[in-house]
């Protein structure tokens, strides 16, 4: 499948937290897969929110050296900047599906990614806004919905 999967916070950072166990496996190997097939997208949203999760929010955060290594890894990736078009159309998700202002930047930003796939905990799992559709990659599976 050529689709590609935005990654939302949750993700990234259950891949670089071992406390969080099986979330951690998944996670990880989510991330192997789409570092090796070039899938991966992410936007400077979710690359500030990882930032100040693992350097500030885990049960053993990051070194900030560390945590900047991980971050110009995820820069190879496919990193959407949210824009004024973005923002704009975020405010029109946020007033017809009711998602808070900070979700509807990163559902916003995946479609502006050209990203099929949404991987993300917090999220409605299995709806689908415009052509993106929002799964919970630990609810089952997640190469199930590859």
């Amino acid at each position: 499948m050529k689709d590609k999967v935005f990654l939302d916070t949750n993700i990234i950072v259950y891949a670089h937290d071992s406390s969080s166990r099986d979330k951690h496996e998944a996670a990880r190997e989510i991330m192997d897969y789409l570092w090796e097939t070039r899938k991966g997208v992410i936007s400077v949203q979710i690359l500030q929110e990882f930032f100040i999760c693992v350097t500030k929010k885990i049960a053993t955060p990051l070194l900030l050296k560390n945590a900047r290594i991980i971050l110009e890894y995820l820069l190879n990736w496919d990193v959407v900047v949210n824009d004024k078009y973005i923002i704009l159309k975020a405010i029109d998700l946020q007033e017809k599906y009711r998602f808070s202002f900070w979700d509807s930047l990163v559902i916003q930003a995946a479609i502006q990614g050209q990203a099929r796939i949404l991987f993300s905990e917090d999220l409605p799992d299995g709806q689908v806004v415009k052509d993106l559709k929002i799964l919970n990659p630990f609810t089952k599976e997640w190469k199930d919905y590859l």
